[in-house]
């Protein structure tokens, strides 16, 4: 006989999971323990919002799931908004939360989690695709295997399973689970596709961020090079097509490029939209002028098909990466070389120092100076919206965003997640200083448990999304502008982390080169702030 805790933590390391994240409480101390004697390293968060962020950064990176606890009452609900985050971007997330005893539920109890308190189990249901109370060990099985289903299968996503404090203490018999193999949907559309594609005249590629979940980035390519099809991608798509592609016409939407407006413009026949809900982020700038006249989408969800744009389309529902090899399974691999243009330096010029750097500017040096394979986590914000427009992808799966749910800070969390579980690859969040002021005590973590992140911070003393977007409503802005700055070198210097303020390009130049070898000796984590000019106005106005 076992600890259901110790069962529990047993299957996290057969999984080939290494860190799990959250707080210590006494609710889901059994599971804390059991990590210490089954050689998993928990990682101690500073909020449980980051411990799920962290978690979800880490099943991205390990292509198996995170695992993210919280003790009962407010460590649950500060995981709510993680659970959101995670299910917005399809990424399969184990979220565990404790309760003072199930024998005393009905009773007062502090941290009640019950149908008598703070109904953990009730919460979690929006922002997950499965949430339950696990109310006797022999249960544990069953809810663990329907809950790993629900995560992996499908359309991925978060799951939570509620675990009393003496749920987890109880002995039961020992079991092994494997994580589920999903079985790929193919839709029967798939030779009305082909034709379409066959004999469509001016064919338009939209790429979304299901792309990201599904790794269909060589398939995406060889459709473009076969159809010969420009290719557009959305803010959350950012980093599905190389940008230094002959048929890259850049990003749509919030953060696009001025060629995938012009090619909309000059009259689409076939928009083949791919793992894109087309949300307002996703759209924004598109008149109906410029509707294609038929739409081919690919997706596993179909709440949202032919709601956007009113146009007749043609779904095909299933895993997008086995739909595509279906379609591509009579295509032979072209020579993709002939369709790569040669990389070129970005040009910039230093401000004078009476000027501030632009975000245009610092996203082309940043580009300059990283690795073409370098993984950047874009978070939420106009310094990511800059990043879509002005920073260029050399290698696909590079550049994740989220354009739905967007927590603000969530890529601090998902970038140390990600090096933990990735640590031979460069791993870089860009964020700006409101996401800082929300979770930007995580770099802590970072240091603490050697996951050395390069922290990209774009600083101008706002919320610049919100500032800019009042301002363009009435005139002006109200509480988006903090009366005093975030000095986020010294904040960083006062959790122990080499930093460094930037002011101009070679500033930035210098700082990200000393930074990446400073990652490279210590296996510590750097902050590079940049002050950048909080009159630029950023690639979002285009937003209804």
């Amino acid at each position: 006989m076992e600890s259901c805790a110790s069962v529990l933590v047993r299957n996290f390391k057969r999984w080939g999971v290494n860190h799990i994240f959250g707080i210590p409480g006494k609710a889901v101390s059994p599971l804390i323990f059991a990590t210490d004697k089954h050689d998993i390293e928990f990682v101690l968060s500073k909020h449980e919002s980051g411990a799920g962020f962290e978690a979800t950064g880490y099943s991205m990176m390990n292509q198996k799931i995170g695992v993210a606890l919280g003790t009962s009452g407010p460590g649950g609900t500060n995981l709510l908004t993680a659970a959101g985050q995670a299910k917005s971007s399809n990424i399969p997330l184990l979220i565990i939360t404790g309760h003072p005893g199930l024998k005393d539920t009905g009773k007062a109890l502090g941290q009640d989690s019950s149908i008598f308190g703070t109904d953990l189990a009730e919460m979690f249901k929006p922002v997950t695709k499965f949430s339950a109370r696990v109310e006797r060990g022999d249960m544990l099985k069953i809810y663990l295997q329907h809950a790993l289903e629900k995560a992996l299968t499908g359309v991925k996503g978060p799951v939570h399973l509620s675990i009393a404090f003496d749920i987890m203490l109880e002995e039961i018999e020992p079991f092994d689970l494997d994580l589920p193999e999903s079985n790929e949907m193919v839709s029967p559309h798939i030779d009305e596709v082909v034709e379409l594609l066959n004999s469509a005249k001016r064919p338009l590629l939209f790429l979304g961020k299901g792309v990201h979940s599904s790794k269909a980035y060589e398939e995406v390519r060889l459709l473009a090079e076969h159809w010969n099809i420009p290719v557009i991608t959305t803010p959350g798509g950012k980093g599905t097509f190389i940008s230094n592609h002959t048929l890259s016409l850049g990003a749509f939407g919030l953060g696009g490029t001025q060629e995938a407006s012009d090619y909309l413009k000059q009259g689409v026949d076939q928009l083949i939209v791919i793992g894109t809900k087309l949300s307002d982020m996703s759209v924004a700038g598109l008149s109906k002028e410029m509707y294609p006249k038929s739409i081919i989408h690919f997706d596993y969800d179909p709440t949202f098909m032919g709601k956007t744009l009113n146009v007749p389309t043609t779904p095909v529902l299933g895993d997008i990466r086995s739909n595509l090899q279906a379609i591509l399974k009579d295509v032979s691999p072209t020579e993709h070389n002939e369709f790569i243009k040669p990389k070129q330096l970005n040009q910039v010029e230093n401000n004078s120092a009476e000027e501030r750097m632009t975000a245009e500017t610092t996203l082309k040096v940043v580009r300059n100076s990283l690795p073409d394979d370098a993984i950047i986590f874009g978070d939420d914000g106009s310094h990511t919206f800059f990043g879509i427009k002005y920073f260029d992808i050399y290698t696909p799966g590079t550049f994740f965003f989220d354009d739905v749910f967007g927590a603000m800070g969530h890529a601090i969390g998902y970038s140390i997640g990600a090096k933990l579980a990735a640590p031979d690859k460069t791993i870089v969040c860009l964020a700006g200083d409101g996401c800082m002021f929300m979770h930007g005590t995580e770099i802590s973590t970072a240091l603490n448990y050697q996951s050395p992140v390069l922290f990209i911070v774009l600083n101008n003393g706002r919320l610049d999304m919100v500032e800019k977007g009042m301002r363009k409503m009435i005139g002006k802005s109200i509480g988006a502008v903090f009366e005093t700055p975030l000095d986020v070198a010294a904040f960083a210097e006062s959790m122990g982390l080499q930093s460094f303020k930037c002011f101009n390009p070679n500033d930035l130049q210098i700082a990200l080169h000393q930074a990446l070898q400073t990652i490279a000796d210590t296996n510590k984590p750097v902050v590079v702030e940049v002050i950048v000019d909080g009159e630029e106005i950023p690639p979002t106005m285009g937003r209804q």
